[in-house]
């Protein structure tokens, strides 16, 4: 859908618009978190001073609708339920506290009930609902359908340990006795497991685009134990499927997995070029091209981004290898590549890449959070500003997020 709507926008425009779908590569990720309780809390609005002021609003739809986000809390029930009942109708129930709790019907349309509540109440996955229809006289009962579990992530300090194990087991917070102490350390698995061979004890783990950093302490074939080095002073949170960075580990993985190979077919059918990620050696820019020549209708072009220390060491062979291909560019992806190789040497590194890829007459992508706080905030910061000037000596900018 998102191809469709640039390609009929650009035909609009009169002006080509080009598209680039990356491939990801061999991204090490932080595997799932144990599923939260499925509960909901619903708060009235209140004053500085606690007092309510308004009510909570909230809305029924029908359980068998793919709900979408929305600023109001969605509450599944059964589409029975939101026909039978009509504004001004109340729905009773106890809620995860064994409390008493009304809502009340204030509207229906077509979407389902937009209902107030005047008091907090937690509803879970099951809620009892009793309808109370005054005018009918009856109560009929209904349960609240599936809601989403609500994620717990695992909160880490300095000096805590984190258990990065190879099984696929869903990751969870440390467990406390009565006194506070630490019984079970915390833990969550790697989605890519087979990175352990290459991992020794004193090695640095940067976890979550380096928000978390740590040590390696212990390593056997079923884990590693990371002792946290660095965290926000309050900690830091982290969540499933974020990344894993090993900076001083020689990691050895296939540049393009078996996902990439079936992700690429809907690549070179519906874009102009193809991202490899994660690019270390000459090889994975070979496997890629080998790939692509079972496509020989395609011209597709391909762009290797720079992210990871070996990529950077090997980047000459890297650009001799990617002008095999035509058309082609370099992305420097910043984000990934400061945590490689150190904040401290990121501007170093950007201007190097620049330089070679000028040498080489290869365009140049300059990527990631350029203008992201302007973005966000509607502010761009000082250093935002700087960044973007800067980044017209590339060829073309990448604006994410």
């Amino acid at each position: 859908a998102m191809v469709q709507n640039v390609r009929t926008a650009s035909a609009e425009a009169e002006k080509n618009c080009r598209i680039i779908m990356d491939l990801a590569g061999p991204k090490l990720r932080t595997g799932q978190l144990r599923p939260g309780p499925r509960v909901i809390h619903l708060r009235p609005r209140r004053d500085p001073l606690g007092r309510v002021i308004g009510p909570r609003r909230i809305r029924y739809m029908p359980d068998d609708v793919l709900q979408r986000g929305t600023k109001a809390a969605v509450i599944p029930v059964p589409r029975e339920c939101i026909e039978l009942a009509e504004e001004g109708n109340e729905f009773r129930f106890k809620d995860t506290r064994g409390k008493k709790r009304c809502l009340i019907v204030v509207d229906k349309d077509a979407k389902g009930l937009v209902l107030e509540i005047w008091k907090g109440a937690y509803i879970a996955t099951g809620t009892k609902l009793r309808l109370v229809r005054h005018d009918a006289g009856e109560k009929p009962v209904y349960r609240v359908g599936e809601l989403p579990a609500i994620e717990q992530p695992i909160l880490l300090r300095v000096g805590d340990t984190l258990i990065l194990h190879r099984d696929n087991i869903p990751g969870a917070p440390a467990r406390e006795d009565a006194d506070g102490n630490i019984v079970t350390p915390a833990h969550i698995s790697c989605q890519q497991p087979e990175v352990f061979e290459f991992v020794s004890v004193g090695h640095p783990v940067s976890l979550n685009d380096g928000k978390i950093r740590g040590i390696v302490r212990s390593v056997t074939d079923d884990q590693l134990e990371v002792e946290i080095t660095k965290a926000k002073p309050t900690g830091g949170r982290l969540r499933g499927n974020r990344g894993i960075n090993f900076p001083g580990s020689d990691i050895r993985l296939p540049g393009l997995t078996a996902f990439d190979r079936e992700n690429l077919k809907f690549v070179v059918e519906h874009a102009d070029a193809v991202g490899l990620s994660f690019v270390r050696e000459p090889a994975d820019i070979l496997l890629l091209q080998e790939a692509l020549l079972q496509f020989p209708d395609e011209k597709i072009g391909i762009v290797i981004k720079i992210e990871t220390k070996r990529g950077f060491k090997n980047l000459p062979r890297l650009l001799l290898t990617t002008m095999r291909s035509y058309p082609a560019a370099v992305m420097i992806a910043r984000g990934d590549l400061a945590v490689e190789c150190g904040w401290e040497r990121l501007a170093e590194l950007q201007e190097e890449i620049l330089w070679f890829c000028e040498a080489a007459q290869m365009p140049v992508l300059w990527a990631t959070q350029v203008l992201e706080q302007e973005a966000k905030k509607g502010q761009a910061s000082r250093a935002e500003i700087s960044d973007a000037a800067l980044s017209q000596r590339a060829d073309c900018v990448m604006l994410n997020k």
